[in-house]
């Protein structure tokens, strides 16, 4: 039984920049670069008949290729912060590309996603980790010049069972026009 998201892969350029960010902070399980992504939609584990069905609906996704905008760290969490993240400015055709994922991924019967969607890339899952040491991670990093990254595909991510962080497999690639 596959567990199965969707996503946008980030380009080994920024991927690079990114990965230059990892170290120094106590309780941090870095996400092996290769693994960087923006999730727009977890839809779980998923019997192999219905994730054929998701990955044929998929096919019907008709949008033009859009840009993204990294603009800085953050952490999720407060208190007791479980990721250190770079925020991923919330453009309309992110969005909408999102809004259309989880439309697609309801009308074939699977459950609402609970959570907002914040689109992000996760650099590290945090244990143990507190508060103020996130803060002084952030702090040192200083200014962060925003990346941008071109978008002309999402992507159906499989994954296996883990404490997170992949390896994901692309299962299979949805080209955007334009």
């Amino acid at each position: 039984m596959p567990r199965l998201f969707t996503g946008l892969a980030i380009l080994p350029d920024v991927t690079q920049h990114l990965s230059l960010m990892r170290g120094g902070l106590h309780g941090a399980r870095w996400i092996d670069p290769e693994n960087y992504h923006v999730t727009l939609r977890f839809i779980g584990d998923i019997e192999a008949p219905v994730a054929r069905e998701i990955a044929a609906t998929l096919a019907q996704v008709d949008r033009a290729s859009f840009t993204l905008r990294i603009t800085g760290l953050a952490s999720f969490g407060g208190r007791k912060p479980r990721a250190l993240i770079a925020t991923v400015e919330p453009e309309a055709a992110l969005l909408e590309l999102q809004a259309e994922h989880e439309r697609l991924m309801r009308r074939l019967g699977l459950p609402a996603e609970g959570r907002k969607f914040t689109p992000h890339v996760t650099l590290a899952r945090l244990r143990d980790t507190s508060s103020l040491a996130v803060a002084e991670w952030l702090s040192q990093r200083g200014y962060f010049t925003p990346l941008t990254v071109p978008v002309s595909r999402f992507v159906l991510y499989s994954s296996r069972a883990s404490t997170g962080g992949g390896p994901y497999v692309a299962e299979q690639v949805y080209p955007l026009w334009g």
